[in-house]
């Protein structure tokens, strides 16, 4: 099931956040993409419902197994095309900006080439 770009944003930052060890917060996502409060809550609310998240009943979320396989794959999408920009010369903020974008319309097909390919050029 093909989900939202801001959708699949939003379980890469609470797989990101949760790397910290620390528990994750509606609060701690709006900060961290600096979106409002209520933009969260509803998107949370959404996630939850289509089974991509759980939320304690102390606010913390964390993601379901189908929520982890997105978080992860655009997690790896984010960093390899951002490693990749950064070693044909982009600065890295434009790299990390335009992976963002990237990371959610390359194909399954594309990205596995490009992996391949970086992987051979190593």
């Amino acid at each position: 099931m093909k989900i939202q770009e801001s959708a699949e944003n939003y379980l890469e930052t609470i797989l990101i956040l949760s790397q910290s060890g620390e528990p994750v917060r509606s609060i701690d996502i709006a900060n961290r993409l600096s979106v409002t409060k209520p933009s969260v809550s509803v998107a949370m609310k959404n996630l939850r419902e289509n089974g991509y998240i759980l939320m304690d009943s102390n606010g913390y979320l964390s993601l379901t197994d189908k929520g982890m396989e997105i978080a992860k794959t655009m997690y790896e999408r984010h960093t390899l095309l951002s490693d990749w920009l950064m070693s044909l010369g982009v600065n890295r903020d434009t790299a990390i900006e335009d992976a963002c974008r990237i990371e959610h319309v390359i194909s399954a097909e594309s990205f596995k080439a490009l992996k391949r390919h970086t992987k051979q050029t190593k």
